[in-house]
């Protein structure tokens, strides 16, 4: 059996027939530490065995309830930004 670290858990190797073996512990272990499972047969890998995410997040609405907006962000400001003052700069090209 070879070991590694990966990004999210221990990843490792082993031979189908020593899963075989263990496999109902081995899925508890992965569910627990995140890691992964390579299973091999005759040394080259034939499946793998990850824990389940569930669907995946949106990054919209992550912080929804964690910011505070503490000023007026929606009436307009008294800063003339360049672009508005400048006669020559064109929105065509």
């Amino acid at each position: 059996m070879i070991t590694h670290r990966g990004h999210a858990g221990q990843s490792r190797t082993m031979k189908a027939s020593e899963f075989k073996a263990r496999y109902l512990a081995l899925m508890d272990e992965v569910a627990e530490t995140g890691g992964e499972i390579v299973i091999t047969q005759n040394g080259k890998p034939v499946a793998k065995l990850t824990a389940f995410h569930g669907r995946s997040r949106t990054l919209f609405g992550i912080d929804k309830g964690r910011l505070k907006i503490t000023c007026d962000i929606i009436s307009p400001i008294d800063v003339e930004w360049g672009a508005q003052s400048d006669a020559d700069r064109s929105i065509n090209p």
